[in-house]
């Protein structure tokens, strides 16, 4: 370490000033202990406004003054503040504890082993020739309509005039081409080639028009649009792998099989279906037999009895003495579940069920809070607020998600949170994107329900445009078969009006009306009179669109359904159609002009999906059309709008094949190699203002050997305390910050010979292709090469040695900006 140190630290520093009763740093000393009792904020003004700035010679009065501005301009500052906004971005997994490259080795071929059987299990025959397990998102040309907007991989995004038949150069007989419009000029391309090439150009919203179409003759600005969506998928892959790495490392017993469990399942009083039969196998296969937590998706239509294999593996856990919660998005949905629960649970009188909702009274809350923290409540049902700071679970086991697309944005992290600590249940009929995605490609295990219970018969569905007459007499055919009508809209606003018409049209009938902003009270009354069959007609939003499951509400009118997204109104005609009888779904709209392509293209969708079983090939479409907004947060869809959804979507495919070449295995600090003459002497002021300068460098030494995060807190803790350091200790510092950037991207030397400066690593080519992809700085980006197992860099010319190290210093920040698209391990 000494010799680590003189290395660092040279020796051969003036130290004859000694600090006396009334030095000039005695102050600055006392000033600067005073900072550590303030706030950070505090101690960087108070730093900065009492610490003189120094590079050995004494600065005039003037210039003394330093603001926290003028700290974070300095290279070190900005290169810990961008390493700080990435790690926001990605805090939950910079908190896992690290992983050796053995075992990441081990798991990686877990992870690659599930993902086949996933794609296996799951994408049909989507795949149109693709190799490697990835999906083809191309378009056929022939589906294309004039005015379209298409993404050509190599060129950029155009707009589809047509196909017609021309003569190529080379031959004399005619064939068909494909012309797209570009910004500079037309374009024409066989067909055979446009299906290898072409891809749709969607958005994830409602605008299908791109912001500007690409240049045939400059194709630069779209392969940086176009290399920024790669490496936004790439980001996307490495957080998935590092999430799910960590929860394989989990581990929790497996539940043990008991006699108990057959007796409950003898309960069931319908005879399970063949899916359903596999969905509860696989459950109890991950509750009994795997010892990392369980995260599956059970996807099944409404009423296929997705709620059954929830059952079963509630009583697994809680048989066991631990609590399981039951999550779903809105009150009368978790009332249902409740109601089921305790029904299903009244034979044992040991095992406690309590619903915590907004319809309970203050003091009933707080009993079931303090139950639950004792671990008298073994199953507790409620909504959002179960995951809450107030509830505190005595031996949380398992997690169950109804309808995990309905809850907000702070839920869904905070359910992501759970995953690798208990077993988690997801129920859906039509997953949301991102649940659909993993499922997809084997990051989580899925379960079917596609096969209808025997009675069931499928909905018939209509949409047309809105008349009073039609609305009508969709009513009169129910009501006249004794039957119950839903009568759904987009808001509240309308809910009167509509009522006054019905009760005009249907003066003897029970009409009432549901919505989420009625009084708690009022609201379940008004349900509950319905499920009975007091009520005949519910006017309502779409609170309704999950739960409800009424056997006589067989005919479900949807007005202004160009408002609803496609999940929504899948979920909203699952309303009916649970018993024996046939149902009917009418939507309405106002006027087809007044709708959007987007709009048109989901009731389309929505139409030929007539058949029973159909909710996840329909949520793969839905994905297509309304786009990930939320597959991994809003902040990617810019990204997504770069490129349009298909392409987007087939890269994120092709990067999840891959997922093992995109690895950098980090190489142990001390073994990093810097061949520089470079040793800074430190001003004897700032040495005697220090008190042990020895000390304080041998700190930095262990904080960069430990990690990138210690040398932060390090460098920041030193200028809080002393302020902004002199030129000479920047360099020792940054000397140390290179060292160890370099170590985390597997560089094992850096050396210079002339103009150029070499870097000797472990990265294969295409992780270094991949990084400097990433890289924001063109002039950084464009000096580098790699040759075997060689980074090099050609300088314009030859510059002193502080200079130098600036400049490597800035090279390994922009390579390691970088790293968040790369497994490390």
């Amino acid at each position: 370490m000494a010799a680590a140190k003189s290395c660092l630290f040279p020796i051969s520093v003036d130290v004859i000033a000694t600090p006396h009763k009334h030095n000039k740093w005695s102050t600055r000393k006392n000033n600067a202990r005073r900072c550590l009792s303030l706030s950070l904020l505090q101690i960087r003004a108070r730093a900065a406004v009492t610490v003189r700035e120094l590079n050995g010679i004494s600065i005039p009065s003037q210039r003394r003054k330093q603001t926290d501005a003028d700290l974070q301009r300095d290279a070190i500052s900005l290169l810990n503040e961008r390493i700080r906004r990435e790690h926001s971005k990605r805090d939950s997994s910079s908190s896992r504890p690290a992983m050796d490259s053995e075992e990441a080795d081990k798991y990686i071929q877990l992870v690659k082993e599930q993902q086949q059987r996933g794609l296996q299990k799951l994408k049909g025959d989507r795949t149109e020739g693709a190799s490697g397990g990835t999906f083809s998102y191309k378009v056929d040309p022939y589906t294309l309509s004039s005015g379209d907007y298409v993404v050509h991989k190599k060129v950029g995004i155009g707009r589809f005039v047509g196909i017609k038949f021309d003569v190529p150069k080379y031959s004399s007989e005619p064939i068909e081409y494909v012309f797209i419009e570009y910004a500079d000029g037309m374009a024409k391309l066989p067909v055979k080639q446009a299906t290898r090439m072409l891809y749709r150009y969607n958005l994830p919203n409602e605008t299908q028009k791109p912001r500007t179409l690409s240049k045939l003759n400059d194709t630069s600005a779209w392969e940086r649009r176009r290399i920024k969506g790669k490496v936004a998928v790439q980001k996307m892959v490495v957080d998935l792998m590092e999430l799910y790495l960590h929860r394989l490392k989990q581990r929790r017993p497996t539940y043990p099989e008991t006699p108990a469990m057959a007796e409950f399942a003898s309960q069931f009083p319908y005879r399970p279906t063949p899916d359903q039969k596999q969905a509860i196998v696989d459950v109890e296969k991950d509750l009994m037999e795997r010892e990392n937590p369980m995260d599956r998706l059970i996807c099944g239509d409404v009423g296929f009895g997705k709620t059954e294999v929830a059952l079963r593996a509630i009583f697994c856990v809680v048989s066991a003495g631990k609590q399981a919660m039951v999550l779903a998005p809105t009150i009368v949905l978790a009332k249902q579940h409740f109601d089921v629960i305790s029904e299903r649970f009244s034979r044992y009188p040991s095992i406690k069920v309590g619903l915590l909702s907004r319809f309970q009274t203050k003091s009933e809350k707080d009993e079931h809070l303090r139950m639950i923290k004792r671990g008298h409540l073994n199953i507790i049902v409620g909504t959002h607020s179960l995951l809450g700071s107030r509830v505190v679970y005595n031996n949380l086991g398992l997690l169950v998600v109804d309808e995990e697309q309905r809850f907000g944005v702070k839920q869904k992290e905070k359910i992501a949170s759970f995953k690798t600590s208990v077993d988690v249940l997801t129920l859906s009929a039509t997953p949301i994107p991102r649940t659909l995605y993993l499922a997809l490609t084997g990051f989580r295990d899925a379960s079917l329900i596609s096969t209808p219970p025997p009675e069931r018969v499928p909905i018939r569905t209509h949409l047309s445009s809105y008349s009073k007459e039609k609305v009508i007499s969709a009513i009169k055919y129910e009501l006249d078969r004794g039957g119950q009508v839903f009568y759904v809209l987009p808001r509240i606003k309308g809910l009167e009006e509509v009522m006054e018409f019905l009760e005009q049209s249907f003066p003897h009938v029970e009409i009432a009306i549901a919505h989420g902003k009625q009084y708690s009270k009022q609201l379940e009354e008004t349900m509950e009179q319905f499920a009975q069959g007091h009520i005949k007609i519910l006017i309502c939003t779409n609170i309704v669109e999950s739960g409800l499951d009424i056997q006589n509400a067989n005919t479900i009118i949807v007005q202004d359904v160009q408002q609803f997204g496609l999940a929504q109104l899948y979920q909203l005609r699952g309303r009916v159609g649970r018993a024996d009888k046939e149902a009917h779904a009418h939507l309405f709209y106002p006027d087809k002009s007044l709708l959007s392509d987007q709009a048109r293209e989901r009731l389309a969708a929505l139409e030929e999906c007539r058949d029973l079983g159909q909710g996840f090939q329909l949520a793969e479409r839905d994905m297509a059309i309304r786009g990930f907004g939320n597959i991994f947060g809003e902040q990617q869809t810019g990204d997504v709008g770069n490129v349009g959804i298909d392409l987007f979507f087939e890269m994120l495919f092709e990067s999840l094949s891959k997922v093992d070449e995109h690895r950098v295995v980090s190489v142990p600090y001390q073994s990093v190699q810097l061949d520089m003459n470079i040793n800074p002497h430190l001003p004897s002021e700032y040495v005697n203002y220090l008190e042990n300068p020895l000390e304080i460098i041998d700190e930095a030494e262990k904080a960069a050997e430990k990690d990138i995060w210690s040398l932060i807190q390090f460098t920041e803790n030193l200028r809080c305390q002393h302020g902004k350091e002199p030129y000479s200790m920047e360099i020792l510092l940054k000397k140390l910050y290179v060292r160890r950037m370099a170590a985390d991207l597997g560089i094992t030397r850096i050396y210079v010979s002339g103009k150029m400066v070499g870097m000797k690593t472990s990265m294969s080519k295409k992780v270094f292709r991949l990084i400097t992809d990433s890289m924001a700085s063109d002039m950084h980006r464009n000096s580098l090469v790699f040759e075997d197992g060689l980074i090099k860099a050609e300088l314009l010319l030859e510059l002193p040695r502080e200079q130098l190290l600036n400049w490597i210093f800035q090279c390994l920040a922009e390579l390691y900006a970088s790293l968040p698209a790369l497994i490390k391990y």
